[in-house]
């Protein structure tokens, strides 16, 4: 049969699919423009099914907070490329269903996949992304956050976000600490917030690891466990923030930089998330 260039635009612009795809599914459906968005779905489920062991490990991290900066989300949608994850409907697409998720906080992943998007389910989004553009393309990962005063960062175009929680409602002072630590945090991938947070099992590792390097260096058995207990305390030092020394001066730990600024300013958690 014949299908007319604006049928195929008009399907074209609500699906955002191919000229030639649209065009296919018109042919299929006998011009059947609802059959046809169906037809151009179910193309998607299929390439998602048979990309499915694929890894999607490029994509966008999104943090976000409402306006009283007390509810937060990082949410990772992945693409198999950063040629598509670069493009811009790509990121305007995440940061949309970003804001979805602010306004609904759904409780986890598959609670925001089940939320109504622009007429459809966002998963059923996601499908027609996959159809659409043809790489493997899901929600990651989805994390959701509340607190007192909640910063948001992202880095490096959107391939990584942080959330820092502060024992304080957000002010011009505070978000400035805020987002510093969150650069730091961004930076240096701290494995948790200070030592105290840090599992007995990570201690007993890096205690293991560092015997066994005594060992293997010739080391004396006597001092086999003082070597031990400073390769942890050298470890927790680096690598809970903080302890860290701050990126903009390492004259200060991250701990006494907020403080300097104000000192009943406290970080009391965060959050981060990275392509992966």
């Amino acid at each position: 049969m014949s299908i007319s260039a604006a049928e195929v635009n008009k399907l074209r612009q609500e699906t955002g699919a191919g000229l030639m795809d649209c065009k296919k599914a018109l042919i299929e459906t006998n011009g059947d423009f609802e059959a046809a968005i169906d037809f151009l779905r179910k193309k998607g489920a299929k390439i998602a099914a048979n990309r499915a062991e694929r890894e999607a490990n490029e994509g966008v991290v999104i943090a976000v907070t409402n306006e009283a900066n007390d509810y937060g989300i990082l949410l990772n949608i992945s693409s198999e490329t950063d040629f598509v994850a670069k493009n811009e409907e790509f990121i305007a697409t995440a940061k949309e269903i970003a804001q979805l998720a602010l306004e609904k906080r759904p409780a986890d992943k598959d609670a925001l996949n089940a939320l109504s998007f622009q007429g459809v389910t966002v998963a059923q989004t996601m499908l027609d992304m996959v159809g659409k553009i043809g790489e493997k393309i899901e929600i990651k990962r989805f994390e959701s956050v509340s607190g007192k005063g909640l910063i948001p960062y992202i880095h490096m175009g959107y391939r990584l976000g942080v959330i820092v929680e502060l024992n304080q409602t957000v002010n011009d002072k505070n978000s400035v600490v805020g987002k510093d630590v969150a650069m730091q945090i961004a930076a240096m991938n701290p494995i948790a917030l200070s030592a105290d947070e840090v599992s007995d099992d990570v201690k007993d590792r890096e205690r293991a690891i560092a015997r066994e390097k005594a060992i293997a260096d010739g080391k004396p058995d006597n001092l086999l466990d003082k070597i031990a207990e400073g390769a942890v305390n050298k470890m927790l030092k680096e690598a809970t923030l903080l302890s860290q020394p701050f990126v903009k001066d390492n004259n200060l730990t991250v701990l006494k930089y907020v403080k300097s600024v104000d000192k009943d300013l406290d970080i009391v958690s965060f959050k981060r998330v990275a392509l992966s």
